[in-house]
């Protein structure tokens, strides 16, 4: 444990860069207490405060970007990827879309907050075609805030971090046996999660090459397409027939009508 702590001591700033660009990239790696740690060295006098929040405002800043421009670029297709690898999948693109919807660009400044929304947003405003200077200026501003709102908080509290640092090295093989199985029985716990989301959303499928062939025999049921509509506006294009009615429009009568029809409905 000395030379985990001797280590971070040395490499912090590399590591506060490193850690929050995987992080803001979407890999599961905890850049929330890394930022804590790099504020309590700096209340201790081992790093400087400032250079640490410029290489992870700047690490954010740049990971960000990138995602920007690959939602510009691909559009919705790449919340299909980020949510494929997300272990928060019910929350990944529905919950994002409506606090964009709501807030609009004011939702950068508090995503990074929100875990499975930090990585959503930046491509999602590039979706939506959010001007690239609006883009910088409220992302920047919310990395601004969450990258110094971490090491400072580090920073305040490094004496109580030193003392909990202390007691970890005391405790030597065992507190790092107990912090890698606390990191590993949460990610266990979240993947345990996804897979019981994903077992409650499956039921009657239908492949697309099916569902043409129901079209051309001249069945009857009703296709809704039910993408939240930010998802809808950034690839408008619907399966010919189908109509467009977002989940958060239905009402309880809605289902009742159908309730004796045959229904098919996609998203994203």
């Amino acid at each position: 444990m000395n030379e985990v702590i001797q280590f971070v001591t040395q490499h912090g700033y590399p590591l506060v860069f490193l850690f929050v660009l995987a992080d803001q990239a979407g890999a599961p790696v905890p850049a929330g207490p890394m930022l804590l740690a790099a504020g309590a060295l700096a209340g201790q006098g081992w790093i400087h405060f400032l250079p640490a929040f410029l290489l992870g405002f700047a690490a954010s800043l740049a990971s960000n970007i990138f995602w920007y421009w690959i939602g510009r670029s691909k559009g919705a297709t790449v919340l299909s990827l980020l949510c494929r690898i997300s272990l928060n999948p019910e929350s990944c693109v529905r919950n994002a879309g409506s606090l964009f919807s709501r807030y609009g660009a004011r939702s950068l400044l508090v995503a990074k907050f929100i875990p499975g929304l930090n990585t959503i947003t930046p491509p999602l405003a590039g979706i939506v075609r959010m001007p690239l200077a609006t883009f910088l200026i409220y992302d920047g501003l919310g990395a601004g805030i969450w990258v110094g709102g971490m090491i400072g908080l580090g920073y305040a509290l490094s004496h109580e971090i030193e003392v909990l640092a202390e007691s970890a090295v005391r405790m030597g093989f065992f507190s790092g046996m107990v912090l890698i199985g606390g990191l590993a029985a949460f990610i266990g716990w979240k993947y345990a999660q996804r897979q019981k989301f994903l077992r409650q959303i499956f039921m009657a499928r239908i492949s697309a090459a099916e569902l043409k062939e129901k079209m051309e025999r001249g069945e009857e049921f009703a296709v809704f397409d039910v993408r939240h509509p930010l998802e809808f506006h950034a690839e408008p294009e619907i399966i010919p027939g189908a109509v467009y009615a977002p989940l958060e429009r239905w009402k309880e009568e809605d289902y009742a009508r159908l309730k004796d029809k045959e229904v098919i409905v996609y998203c994203t």
